[in-house]
């Protein structure tokens, strides 16, 4: 008897797993994601530069890092990225 409530199990668990792989998002192809994490680093320097950006006291200092973002968020814009 103890096989019988086993093997419903089980096959609800696959049944139920066919249904979270139908609802899932669709794969990406290795060029989606090559894009995809380009742009998860870009965004992460973007928000050091950011940060920095927003210590610095330094006037030269800050040019440069100004430069830096713009050339970041250049970069995100031509992956797509729009600034929210």
């Amino acid at each position: 008897m103890a096989r019988g409530w086993e093997s419903k199990s089980v096959q609800e668990q696959i049944a139920a797993a066919r249904v979270r792989e139908s609802d899932a998002k669709p794969r990406l192809t290795p060029e989606q994601l090559a894009v995809a994490k380009k742009c998860d680093s870009l965004l992460l320097h973007r928000t050091r530069v950011l940060r920095d950006l927003q210590n610095c006291t330094d006037d030269r200092y800050r040019k440069t890092l100004a430069d830096g973002l713009a050339y970041l968020e250049a970069e995100l814009t031509t992956l797509g990225w729009t600034a929210s």
